[in-house]
């Protein structure tokens, strides 16, 4: 055999060897783009399943108020206190919101629009919530314990009856002894049936008649019950209250629900009970302040009444009616002086009582001071300030623990007030009372005059003097009353509203198209990411580039899949995409064997059904039709399949000849194709693996390389034997097969560990069973190409790539 060694190098474009970990985005952008027709199926999809959700969807409305909260005016108490550092100023926005969200006020609101019935009308995917006039009325005695949560269906059948019966019967006992606590309903004592309109439907859990307003024969209608602690909770934690902005004192009220005008007619009346509530914690003191001066003027008018009617009767005895000059004097002056020690009494006893509410604690209301003639502006400022105290202490109890920070802070505030107001009720009781006793004192001077009166003018003098005492005090304290009840119709709340409630022009839910962009966004990632984990968790050779990554050898070509029928695609179809590729394969043979014109070959591969004996055959006949005389060895003596390939009988070939002493060129046989020979593997041997290590079998592949130009040797798979990695050293060439989607990624670690440990020389990786949709240039001439080689195939395949499509 004539050895010589080729000066030319080889390509780098046909060997180029990829060995880098880099991100392929082109090839990650194809392998998506292969499966757009699913991708764009499943985008549509995601659309349509978007509409049918905004389509059938219950619109959900956003209901909007505002609210302006006013700071409350700082009046002497309060600056006295805070520039002394006893109070802190605080805000009362985060109080107010508290107090909008109130339980007591939800419940309130619920109790004042009565819907504890809620009313639903069937639609074409279920009930909807209605609102409003119904044609037939529910009545409930919510005093009595009541059937809860479950679904009533009421069927007119004429104008005097009705059917009952049950859709969901998740019923639970409502008890208004213990509203805050109810129990499953196990067993229904309410019967489905025909019941008349108007008459009480009485059990043990439940009371409620139906009046029919307007509902003809057949009509349906739904209703569920509600129980106001529940309704009125579910209100409160949907309610949202917050400032417009930080610095901003108008609160914005935000309800969503599925029923506009209930939303704003909630909104409405919520914002009602909040104004009223504040209107009558302002009027409860000038009630109390009224209240305190009918009290006084119960015991004035029995003392009026009384000396009056002496007065008349005294003059009509006496035959006296007027007083003499110097007696007139006298009365005057006594008069003033009883007139000035009433006044001052009333004041004293009003610190009196004052101070017992300071000792007993009491939570009654206060009356202003100035009400009742007291002129003292800190006094009145104290007791304004703790009565505002004391009422924002209730409204902030009603909603917060007494562990709050703003429940305790305002606890301190009346603490403080209220020590600063004992105080200075302490001083002026005891400056009232001093004066008290020197008004007595001046009385008791001019008793002294009027001692030398007339007796009947003395007595005339003193009950002329009761009597317009009592009358003077009657006449002021008709006076404070008229101001009282003038301050009590002239109050108003110091909020407001800005704005009632109203919803939007558009619903928030669903939202038509955030939904329609992530119905298709959905259609987008779904199959994306289906593709990306079945690439994950895929432990099978997808692509040439796949395989190149991976392989620390050349890859030095791709054959296509064969699907004709064929085990040899190179003679039954020449003008085939599969020839073509072994066509190509032939030429880089030139450039991978160190002599040109005798090489030999090998084809092995990780396990059984990759294709080299496929491989093999075809690329011998590649090099048979270019004139090579070539030699196929059948090296598989465990299982052969070269002889079905060719049609012939196995017989006789390698173990016959390395078994005995048969030349191996008797076992060679004539195929139907010129220059094309076969050796075949022959009858399978017992020992396979010694049967190739004989020293026999060296001197007949010498005496074949010095016959044949081009030697295949078809051997077994390298990573199921043995025998196949002593036969390397007979090659030229070494040819590893994968196959796309059947080898596994991991055997590519045998032919690297062959490479850099097993010392195997001229090793290169080829693929096999490449599907046309995943072909691409690089090798050869690739799949496709338009230069008439192969229009059969062209038009197969466009029919079959537009049929997958």
């Amino acid at each position: 055999m004539s050895n010589f060694q080729s000066n030319q190098s080889p390509p780098p474009p046909v060997f180029q060897f990829n060995q880098d970990n880099t991100f392929d985005l082109k090839n990650i952008i194809f392998r998506y783009l292969r499966n757009w027709p699913w991708i764009l199926f499943s985008m549509i999809l995601g659309v349509i399943a978007a509409f049918l959700v905004n389509r059938y969807s219950t619109p959900t409305w956003s209901v909007e108020g505002t609210v302006l909260v006013k700071e409350a005016e700082n009046n002497l108490g309060t600056d006295l206190f805070e520039t002394s550092g006893l109070l802190k100023s605080n805000s009362n926005i985060e109080n107010e919101i508290g107090i909008l969200k109130s339980y007591t006020l939800a419940e309130e609101v619920v109790e004042g629009l009565n819907i504890n019935i809620q009313a639903y009308q069937e639609g074409l995917l279920g009930l909807t919530r209605q609102y409003g006039a119904h044609s037939m009325m529910v009545e409930v005695d919510w005093k009595h314990p009541q059937m809860v949560e479950g679904m009533f269906r009421l069927i007119a059948k004429d104008n005097s009856s009705f059917e009952l019966s049950f859709i969901e019967e998740t019923f639970q006992v409502y008890n208004p002894a213990d509203p805050f606590y109810k129990t499953d309903l196990e067993v229904i004592g309410l019967k489905e049936g025909t019941y008349p309109y108007d008459q009480w439907i009485e059990g043990g859990n439940f009371k409620f008649r139906v009046k029919n307003v307007s509902a003809m024969a057949g009509e349906s209608f739904f209703f569920q019950l509600q129980d106001t602690p529940s309704l009125a909770k579910q209100y409160k934690s949907e309610l949202v209250v917050s400032p417009i902005n930080k610095e901003a004192s108008i609160l914005s009220l935000k309800l969503e629900t599925p029923v506009r005008r209930l939303g704003e007619d909630y909104l409405n009346k919520l914002m009602e009970v909040y104004l009223k509530r504040e209107l009558d914690e302002k009027n409860r003191t000038s009630d109390n302040t009224v209240r305190f001066i009918e009290n006084q003027l119960s015991g004035i008018t029995d003392s009026l009444t009384f000396f009056e009617d002496r007065l008349e009767q005294y003059r009509t005895q006496n035959k006296v009616f007027n007083l003499s000059e110097e007696g007139n004097q006298i009365f005057e002056r006594m008069q003033e002086l009883e007139t000035e020690r009433s006044q001052t009494e009333i004041n004293l006893k009003y610190y009196q009582t004052l101070q017992n509410y300071l000792d007993n604690n009491s939570e009654e209301d206060l009356v202003v001071p100035s009400v009742i003639g007291i002129s003292d502006p800190l006094l009145n400022s104290l007791v304004m300030n703790l009565g505002e105290l004391q009422s924002e202490r209730v409204r902030l109890s009603a909603n917060f623990s007494d562990q709050t920070p703003a429940v305790r802070e305002i606890k301190s505030k009346i603490a403080n007030t209220k020590k600063a107001l004992r105080e200075n009720v302490n001083s002026a009781i005891r400056n009232t009372q001093s004066l008290v006793d020197e008004i007595k004192g001046n009385i008791r001077q001019i008793d002294q005059q009027i001692n030398t009166l007339p007796e009947t003018e003395r007595r005339l003098l003193g009950i002329q003097r009761k009597f317009n005492i009592n009358e003077n005090i009657y006449v002021y304290l008709l006076e404070k009353r008229a101001e009282a009840e003038i301050t009590r119709a002239s109050n108003a709340p110091k909020n407001s509203v800005l704005d009632w409630a109203k919803a939007g022009n558009l619903p928030v839910s669903p939202k038509t198209k955030v939904n329609l962009l992530l119905g298709l966004l959905m259609g987008f990632l779904v199959p994306v990411a289906f593709i990306y984990i079945k690439d994950f968790f895929n432990v099978k050779i997808e692509d040439v580039k796949e395989l190149e990554k991976l392989a620390k050898v050349p890859v030095v070509a791709k054959i296509g899949r064969a699907n004709y029928g064929y085990a040899n695609p190179v003679l039954d179809k020449p003008k085939s995409p599969v020839t073509e590729s072994f066509r190509s394969l032939r030429a880089d043979m030139t450039y991978l064997s160190p002599n040109k014109k005798y090489m030999t070959i090998l084809f092995t591969s990780t396990i059984s059904g990759e294709g080299k004996t496929f491989c093999a055959v075809n690329t011998a006949s590649a090099f048979a039709l270019k004139g090579k005389k070539t030699l196929l060895m059948g090296l598989d003596l465990r299982k052969p399949k070269i002889a079905d390939d060719f049609k012939l009988i196995n017989d006789r070939g390698v173990s016959t000849c390395l078994s005995s002493d048969v030349s191996w060129k008797n076992v060679v046989q004539k195929t139907k194709t010129e220059h094309l020979d076969v050796m075949l593997s022959g009858p399978i041997p017992p020992n396979p693996a010694e049967i190739l290590l004989q020293e026999k079998f060296n001197e007949i592949m010498m005496e074949i390389k010095e016959q044949y130009e081009v030697v295949i040797m078809d051997c077994p798979p390298v990573g199921l034997v043995s025998e196949t990695k002593e036969l390397f050293r007979f090659a030229d060439i070494n040819i590893f097969v994968f196959r796309q989607e059947y080898s596994r990624k991991e055997n590519v670690d045998l032919l690297n560990d062959l490479h850099e440990r097993g010392g195997v020389k001229k090793l290169y990786g080829l693929l096999n069973d490449v599907h046309i949709k995943n072909a691409s240039y690089g090798y050869g001439y690739g799949y496709g190409g338009g230069y008439g080689y192969h229009e059969e195939e062209q038009v197969s395949w466009w029919k079959k790539l537009l049929g997958k499509a």
